[in-house]
């Protein structure tokens, strides 16, 4: 059993087995994340759907209206011109066959893959590569797109994918310590909305069934999701 640090113990003893109003719960996470790095803030939903079943699975992206406040490494794999312009639009790695081969050698250096319609038979070849680490380009994510510059752009300025896993939990990352908690609240309100949005077809029941939110090195505080439903932000 892994043992557990002074600090994380005195840290979690300062958080109440209960759920939390949202702005509450993020000012809770923030005192705790006292470690001497810019925690990430991630928010983990636990969802009444069984993904086993296609019409149960969520797979989607969500604009976050103020970033992670994470740096991420976009590849782009596209052919001819379109590598270029991937490149000119702030794509990391850029290429064609080479980059493909590359990844299935073991380059993974990036957080993001891109790739143009055209490309997908090959990057199809990549699955097992891909596939375990959630970096399988898909159109229902944006990844998949001629776009290449406005899919950059997007994803550079804080757009995400996000899955649920096979027990039906979404993790997403959603900002630092360092934001303040309006940003905070803003960003975790948009990934709501988002999970609303897309919910299955297939979904029976109560869809959701918890929300929590901690830091890198911090306990996780539970937050009262209906009350971040009700909550009506300013357009």
């Amino acid at each position: 059993m892994p043992k557990v640090s002074k600090r994380y113990t005195e840290l979690a003893a300062k958080v109440a087995e209960q759920a939390y109003a949202p702005l509450e719960a993020l000012e809770l996470v923030k005192a705790n994340a006292t470690a001497k790095f810019d925690e990430t803030i991630e928010a983990h939903v636990r969802l009444g759907i069984d993904p086993k079943y296609t019409d149960q699975q969520l797979r989607t992206t969500v604009a976050l209206p103020h970033g992670t406040g994470q740096t991420i490494r976009i590849a782009v794999i596209a052919r001819g011109e379109a590598v270029a312009a991937a490149e000119a639009a702030g794509a990391d790695l850029a290429g064609d066959e080479d980059l493909v081969e590359s990844i299935a050698q073991g380059q993974m250096d990036f957080d993001l893959l891109i790739a143009t319609p055209d490309m997908m038979p090959k990057v199809a070849k990549l699955g097992r590569v891909l596939g375990p680490r959630g970096l399988m380009p898909n159109p229902k994510a944006g990844t998949v797109t001629t776009n290449l510059a406005g899919a950059i752009a997007e994803f550079k300025a804080g757009k995400l994918e996000f899955r649920a896993d096979r027990t039906g939990i979404v993790h997403v990352r959603f900002g630092k310590a360092s934001f303040d908690v309006a940003k905070l609240l803003d960003n975790l309100k948009a990934l709501q909305e988002t999970i609303d949005r897309n919910k299955p077809s297939g979904a029976k029941g109560r869809y959701w069934r918890s929300l929590y939110v901690t830091s890198t090195m911090g306990p996780s505080v539970q937050v009262d999701f209906t009350a971040l439903q009700e909550i009506k932000q300013e357009g």
